[in-house]
């Protein structure tokens, strides 16, 4: 296979634009610190069939952005299962809170045993979006 000729008159051929980002706003933080784990736990809660969301507003002195966490327990399996289950618990975060998240809220995502890790993709983001809608619905 050749590669494609230069134009005649000795232009350079455009180069496609690089991929636009899926992400349109400010990257989600990732919370690593128990205490912030707790003080989650302590918030707002929300289950679906494959995971719990766990939500809770941050005061204005923390700071502002959307955080993250994720935590599988053992419950759910070894190691290779917890950690399969947070991989998809992390990309499905990755798609979803961007545009459905709130500025300045903590959320915990826990993977629940046997489900997460197989859910559909799909199925997995309706969960999420309906955990947030319920959570950020006007209940106090």
């Amino acid at each position: 296979m050749t590669p494609p000729e230069a134009p005649e008159d000795g232009s350079v051929q455009p180069s496609k634009p690089p991929a636009a980002s899926v992400c349109v706003s400010a990257p989600v933080i990732i919370l690593k610190k128990r205490s912030d784990f707790l003080k989650a736990a302590r918030a707002r809660r929300q289950g679906t069939s494959s995971m719990m969301v766990q939500a809770r507003k941050r005061t204005l002195d923390e700071g502002s952005g959307i955080r993250v966490g994720f935590t599988c327990s053992k419950k759910v399996g070894n190691a290779v299962a917890r950690n399969r289950a947070k991989r998809r618990l992390r990309e499905a975060a990755r798609a979803v809170l961007p545009v459905h998240g709130h500025d300045g809220w903590d959320y915990v995502l826990i993977g629940r045993a046997e489900v997460t890790a197989n859910r559909p993709y799909d199925a997995l983001l309706g969960d999420l979006r309906y955990a947030l809608r319920k959570i950020h619905s006007d209940r106090k």
